[in-house]
């Protein structure tokens, strides 16, 4: 088994199930520093022992190098693929009938991996697209994207896509737009005009009156850029960030908006948001709107989750014909363009 393979999979799998991010770093880390060895160095150091003395690399992940070299599985991996199960009941056809994520994060904002290796693992997961939506610029605790670094991630985007040509995969440009306070988006139209995908979200004055953050979201909706309505409420149900209530809005007013101007409701999949309810989404589902199950993916392994949005989808009983992430990418591309 190649070693670099081998320490990836421990990183997913170990994403997957949310442990620690401490323990994920390790294994992902330690493949890195692999990817820049010379096979007769690491021939030499799994040989003589020294593997340890590369900083970034302990006993555990030596370990792992040494057992995959010499033709075997890592026991540390084995026993997490014995462990692998159904993250949750439910959702697998639509599951099954998902062609690919329009909401994910990479180091250049407030994610952990860089852009190809989120786009490699969505490939190998079978999507046949991921959006990669970083952080707009007023996000700043999240290292959002000012309109600089932006046009560079789309270069990134152009040239990873040439990597990957002819894997039957396309890496779509995108970002996670904030929403203003008076409803404006934050990113200039022209760079709102390149993305292929706008999702459009509410990260601020989360406590906010129901008329005015009616009004903020309802401008926003109305924004020809905005593709999809990123995490509704903004509630934390669990997770190392605490807790948080839903925002307050008149949800029959947003949801009809969504209707009128296309835009998708996203089905937020990360198990501490499950954004929206289900209530608000079986609202949803009954005022005609599109969806977007996403993971909201700030490593490679979380790109797994949308079995948290399917099940709960499946539960409401979201139609599969609304769920934009279902279509063809030039369907999918047609719709976003217009």
């Amino acid at each position: 088994m190649d070693p670099i393979t081998a320490l990836r999979r421990i990183g997913f799998l170990l994403e997957r199930q949310q442990a620690p991010t401490y323990r994920v770093r390790a294994f992902r880390s330690a493949a890195l520093i692999l990817a820049g060895l010379a096979p007769a160095e690491l021939r030499r150091r799994t040989e003589d022992g020294t593997l340890t003395d590369l900083k970034g690399i302990g006993p555990k992940t030596s370990t792992v190098i040494r057992q995959a070299l010499a033709g075997d599985v890592p026991e540390y991996l084995a026993a997490l693929e014995d462990g692998l199960a159904p993250l949750v009941d439910g959702g697998a056809d639509l599951r099954g009938a998902l062609r690919g994520d329009l909401h994910a994060h990479s180091e250049w904002s407030d994610g952990g991996s860089p852009v190809e290796e989120m786009a490699v693992t969505a490939l190998e997961l079978g999507h046949e697209y991921l959006a990669m939506t970083d952080h707009s610029p007023r996000l700043t605790v999240a290292n959002g994207l000012s309109p600089e670094r932006l046009e560079r991630q789309l270069d990134l985007v152009e040239t990873i896509n040439g990597r990957l040509a002819g894997q039957g995969f396309r890496l779509l440009s995108g970002i996670e737009c904030d929403i203003n306070e008076d409803g404006t988006l934050d990113q200039s139209d022209e760079l709102l005009g390149r993305v292929d995908i706008v999702v459009a979200s509410v990260h601020s004055k989360l406590r906010s009156d129901a008329g005015a953050m009616t009004r903020r979201m309802l401008r926003a909706i109305e924004n020809p850029h905005t593709d999809v309505l990123g995490h509704c409420t903004g509630r934390l149900v669990t997770g190392g960030r605490g807790t948080r209530p839903e925002s307050q809005f008149d949800a029959e007013r947003v949801f009809a908006a969504c209707v009128e101007y296309d835009v998708a409701v996203e089905i937020n999949s990360r198990p501490e948001r499950l954004d929206p309810p289900r209530r608000l989404l079986r609202q949803a589902v009954a005022a005609g709107c599109r969806f977007s199950i996403d993971t909201d993916a700030h490593a490679p392994g979380q790109l797994d989750w949308q079995a948290y949005g399917c099940a709960r989808a499946q539960e409401c009983e979201v139609p599969e014909e609304r769920v934009v992430n279902t279509w063809p990418v030039d369907d999918l591309l047609a719709w976003t363009r217009a």
